[in-house]
């Protein structure tokens, strides 16, 4: 199986690595705009760098992932459609919600597969308590916690282009509750705050923020997000039941020093430092998973419909951020021109 991969930045040559030991993959092209990236990474690597995207696809690619920017992302979508090559893109879709209405139409309409990089769906710890939950294990589900903090903020040139906090962290972990719990976010009530760089203000963006959900079933969810958790970088979520809980993200590694006296928290190495570390098998998995994919033996785990679920969720806060009212997940998919779900 060849596999050619667009974008060869941090998480590009990440994905580049861990693509040249999943089985069943046979050759590796990568391309970039920034060509000299590209050729530099091809040579460390041992692969191919192509000269552009189209020269890329004359190879006969049996699959693309995509790792560009993210205002290149609905662009390459569909451009590898137009191939009738299988895509792998990480998310978001696209920028805003119309152009992510317009790759699940696309998609669906062709019948080339697609999915969408929500890696968390490829976390051992998220899978179990899943499985737990699905199982009856927690009884029924009154309270969900998630959280998302960066240890660091990303570089001042990236805000203006990332799409906010909402739409770029916490649809982590919206995507990642709809699709443990299996139902719809229907009512949303959130707020952001600036302490940090003045670059977040600058950038009409906000450095931390907390959103509260309401589901369908009436289970209530805080998400939580900020640039600045200086304790390392945490993501976990509590899944809160009649008859038990799990915790996920709760390891050896977690950033959580306690302020009680006597109680040690063993740590096996260091706090973890980025979303990489924190996320290593998962990226692992959910690119094995693709290969599958592309291979025609399975569909795809994460469908454009199911990102576009959860942008609606992240639309919805922001636009409750900006109000300081809550909103109603239906308002957003109804501006979008009616409901597009399923996968």
């Amino acid at each position: 199986m060849k596999i050619g991969l667009i974008g060869t930045g941090r998480i590009g040559a990440f994905h580049a690595r861990t693509l040249l030991g999943v089985p069943g993959v046979t050759g590796l092209v990568v391309a970039d705009v920034d060509t000299a990236r590209a050729a530099s990474l091809a040579d460390t690597l041992g692969v191919r760098a192509a000269p552009g995207i189209e020269e890329m696809y004359a190879d006969g690619l049996d699959g693309v992932v995509i790792t560009a920017a993210t205002g290149a992302h609905a662009p390459l979508i569909h451009q590898a459609l137009d191939a009738g090559v299988p895509v792998f893109c990480e998310k978001p879709v696209a920028p805003d919600v119309p152009g992510t209405v317009g790759v699940v139409e696309r998609a669906r309409a062709c019948g080339v597969p697609v999915q969408i990089g929500f890696q968390r769906r490829f976390d051992a710890g998220y899978r179990a308590a899943r499985a737990a939950l699905r199982s009856g294990e927690l009884g029924w589900l009154h309270t969900l916690r998630a959280c998302t903090s960066d240890r660091t903020p990303p570089p001042a040139a990236y805000i203006p282009t990332s799409g906010g906090l909402f739409r770029d962290c916490s649809i982590h972990d919206f995507d990642i509750l709809r699709w443990l719990t299996g139902r719809e976010v229907v009512w949303v009530c959130a707020q952001g705050a600036n302490r940090g760089a003045s670059f977040f203000a600058d950038g009409d963006d906000v450095d931390t923020c907390a959103a509260l959900l309401r589901f369908d079933d009436d289970t209530l969810a805080t998400v939580t997000a900020t640039r600045y958790n200086g304790a390392g970088h945490d993501v976990r979520l509590e899944v809160c039941g009649s008859e038990g809980t799990r915790v996920v993200g709760l390891d050896d590694r977690a950033p959580l020093p306690s302020a009680e006296a006597g109680l040690s928290w063993r740590r096996a190495a260091e706090p973890y430092a980025t979303f990489m570390e924190r996320f290593h098998d998962a990226y692992v998995a959910e690119l094995g998973a693709f290969t599958e994919v592309a291979a025609g033996r399975v569909a795809s785990p994460c469908a454009p419909a199911e990102a576009l679920e959860a942008l609606y969720v992240a639309e919805a806060c922001e636009r409750s951020r900006r109000m300081g009212a809550p909103v109603a997940v239906a308002e957003v998919r109804a501006g979008a021109g009616g409901a597009l779900s399923g996968g």
